[in-house]
């Protein structure tokens, strides 16, 4: 097969998966991590310039720093959410679970509408979620239901922004990884200047 064809046909479904891996993100699952690791993967097993196209290790620094961002975003939402409202750990420990467990059980309940159902019904669920595990994990912990509402409130907005910014950085990463994989490899970009790419073993098929 010629090498530049042999390329594009495993850069599609691996852009293709990467896209599936950010969708992964609303029901509480490490999808940028995944994106990463695609990422770091596909850097050293399709190193740039050997088909003609690809991207260098500055790319994938690029992406571990939107990674980075994205888990900062989230845990500063949900942990102020709750906290801000003298939120406990238990409390906070449950909305997590309880997100987790809602968003699927939302997108499971919007399956019937085509794409963006189960989108919806996932951000839905995970908040509703977060609302439920922090109620019940103030209420455990001797509260007042009143009090227990107003922190529950909490974790739902902190619930919501998380997840907004985490889907954004992520989003990000993807429109980056799926131009520099097509992005002629001739093409100078201050992503793939910034860190050198090591000895890698793997060559072209051809």
């Amino acid at each position: 097969m010629d090498p530049f064809w042999f390329y594009i046909c495993l850069a599609i479904p691996m852009v293709l998966t990467a896209a599936a891996c950010w969708v992964a993100t609303l029901f509480t699952l490490p999808g940028n991590w995944a994106i990463l690791a695609i990422a770091a993967a596909w850097a050293y097993l399709m190193p740039k310039g050997e088909y003609g196209l690809g991207f260098a290790w500055g790319t994938v620094a690029v992406l571990g720093a939107l990674v980075a961002l994205g888990e900062l975003v989230e845990f500063a939402a949900g942990a102020a959410g709750a906290k801000k409202e003298g939120g406990s750990r238990r409390g906070m420990a449950l909305s997590i679970l309880g997100a987790m467990i809602g968003s699927m059980t939302g997108a499971a309940v919007g399956v019937p509408v085509p794409l963006v159902g189960p989108l919806i019904g996932a951000v839905g669920g995970g908040a509703a979620g977060a609302f439920v595990g922090a109620y019940l994990g103030e209420t455990w912990k001797g509260k007042g239901s009143s009090e227990a509402i107003q922190v529950s409130k909490g974790a739902l907005i902190g619930r919501l922004l998380g997840t907004g910014g985490k889907l954004a950085c992520g989003a990000v990463m993807v429109v980056i990884l799926a131009v520099m994989t097509f992005l002629p490899s001739e093409v100078e970009t201050p992503l793939d200047d910034a860190v050198p790419s090591p000895a890698n073993p793997v060559r072209a098929i051809g």
